[in-house]
């Protein structure tokens, strides 16, 4: 007989939750090292839940959206991307409700491309690409930041051209010389700035919308109900 599959503490507060479809506490069992699907079901039996809706939730947790490598610069995030296994491609009318999602959640109203066995929903930087992938199908997501390279080589720029005359007007000895330097060169530490206090939210902003996008289309392809809120 094979193993069955546990769950780690983490991986449980997520199958309770998406089975209860809002935020809960719940019975937390910590004696054991995982928890089997059976006895997920039985915790969440006693917590009110159906045990259909907790072994959704589980076969949704195994494939939920993965992380793909995204872009940096200057150690700051400009790249969000987001790969969602599929059983299958999804049908016209599962599409078309994705692609009300994708409307609702990125508030835009994007531009719609089918070519094949592909299907694009596009708005600028931001992409949902529906695309066979091996034995089967997915869904990709990715955005990028269009300014945040050319905001932090501006920002670099006038601090490197900043600090080089800041430099020389001080070994020259010619302090009242050091004015526009000194802005040049704040000038490029505010646009660092800027980009080091914005980049992280908007990525943690697009990575929650993307993650509610993946568990959409799982919920869709399974054919159940978007609920209310």
């Amino acid at each position: 007989m094979e193993p069955q599959r546990t769950y780690d503490d983490d991986e449980v507060r997520e199958i309770f939750a998406a089975a209860a479809q809002r935020k809960l506490a719940h019975p937390a069992a910590t004696a054991a090292p995982g928890l089997t699907l059976a006895e997920l079901q039985e915790i969440g039996r006693e917590a009110g839940l159906d045990a259909v809706e907790v072994a959704r939730a589980a076969a949704a947790l195994e494939t939920r959206a993965l992380e793909g490598p995204a872009r940096t610069s200057l150690g700051m995030p400009i790249e969000v991307v987001r790969v969602v296994p599929l059983p299958r491609a999804p049908r016209d009318s599962e599409w078309e409700q994705l692609v009300g999602e994708l409307r609702a959640t990125f508030r835009a109203r994007g531009k719609v491309v089918s070519q094949g066995g592909l299907r694009e929903w596009a708005n600028g930087n931001l992409h949902a690409c529906v695309e066979p992938s091996g034995d089967g199908y997915r869904l990709r997501l990715g955005t990028v930041k269009g300014d945040a390279r050319t905001l932090n080589a501006v920002g670099a720029a006038s601090f490197l051209a900043g600090a080089a005359g800041l430099g020389s007007a001080l070994v020259g000895g010619a302090p009242q010389d050091v004015i526009v330097p000194s802005i040049i060169v704040a000038w490029g530490i505010g646009a660092f700035g800027a980009n080091f206090l914005r980049l992280p939210r908007w990525a943690d902003t697009r990575r929650k919308q993307m993650d509610f996008i993946a568990a959409r289309i799982t919920a869709i392809m399974d054919g159940e109900p978007r609920t209310a809120g």
